[in-house]
């Protein structure tokens, strides 16, 4: 018997995973990330220095001048995802009791959980001492977007009495696919936002009047770079820069057609059609944030709600996930 306490937890932690996701993005695209220069902890303390007597002592000690504006919002987001981290925890002790005395319960995807999470904290504190270094940077928001998934399905799959409705499990292979080129793009958006590439060119759809303009894929797409270098406001020359921002361009192309056309096909079949439109509404909006994002010069509003519908993207094809392979009642 799965339990509807359990669902309404999952759902509170798939919540925060999508206020994780978004809080990342906004600390990443104010400049925020090196607010504080230590980890867990910022200058030291739990919480931000605000005393003359600390700040000095703060300067004193990491040899930088504090900036209490940036300091808070790394430490709002670490707040966040540690609450997450403790109900995710939660979640797992929880399936493992629940298991001994009903088999239905999902207890893999939460231990998984628990250790994915130990790992994604390894990798915000390497953001911090490695000093952004663009591939940790990127591994980390590609972190926060598998357990935005993992929870999704987690919840969909203790959900209490949901109605099960037969569908064709032809589409298995292909919303697989279409994970995969939705995590690729995915990666790509991580990279350019890593590497301060996503104004480089100010026009749409090509980058200064051309489509295909010099690119230098060796540069753009070499994944590691030296640790030590301050990475913060990037280190790669234009050329490397607009091959990265031409390159998401590209694939959010075969990204937005392929995904574009599952959802057509997805129209036409029982049980799926609902899900179909929303991953065409989803999709159609995820295009529209990214264009707005190169017309409008990268507004935060805009390019943090660009990264929290990549996450709702995630969980569209997720839900399918759990529609194709969830076993009859």
């Amino acid at each position: 018997m799965l339990s509807p306490a359990y669902f309404r937890l999952s759902l509170i932690a798939l919540l925060l995973a999508l206020a994780v996701v978004m809080l990342g993005a906004y600390t990443r695209l104010t400049d925020a990330g090196l607010g504080c220069p230590d980890w867990p902890g910022c200058y030291g303390h739990l919480t931000v220095p605000n005393t003359p007597t600390e700040i000095a002592h703060a300067e004193s000690t990491y040899k930088q001048a504090v900036e209490p504006a940036k300091a808070w919002k790394e430490m709002v987001h670490r707040y966040v995802a540690g609450i997450l981290g403790l109900i995710i925890a939660v979640l797992a002790i929880w399936a493992v009791r629940r298991r001994r005395h009903y088999a239905n319960q999902p207890v893999g995807i939460p231990i998984f959980l628990v250790l994915f999470v130990a790992f994604q904290a390894l990798l915000g504190m390497w953001t911090v001492t490695w000093l952004v270094l663009p591939l940790i940077v990127t591994s980390h928001l590609l972190g926060g977007m598998i357990i935005t998934g993992l929870l999704g399905y987690l919840t969909l799959a203790t959900r209490p009495h949901p109605p099960y409705v037969h569908v064709n499990p032809k589409f298995k292979p292909w919303v697989i696919l279409g994970l995969i080129i939705l995590m690729i793009q995915i990666f790509l958006g991580a990279w350019t936002s890593t590497n301060y590439a996503a104004i480089v060119c100010l026009d749409f759809p090509g980058c200064h009047g051309n489509l295909f303009p010099t690119m230098d894929f060796q540069r753009a797409f070499d994944l590691f770079h030296p640790i030590g270098v301050n990475y913060e406001g990037g280190v790669l020359d234009t050329t490397a820069r607009v091959t990265i921002q031409m390159t998401h361009r590209y694939g959010a192309f075969i990204t937005a057609t392929y995904l574009g056309l599952l959802g057509i096909s997805l129209l036409f079949s029982r049980g799926l059609r609902a899900t179909g439109w929303v991953l065409l509404a989803i999709l159609a909006l995820q295009l529209s944030l990214g264009i707005a994002n190169i017309v409008w010069v990268l507004p935060i509003s805009v390019a943090v709600l660009h990264n929290g519908v990549a996450a709702v993207l995630v969980l569209v094809i997720v839900t399918l996930l759990y529609q194709l392979y969830r076993k009859s009642p």
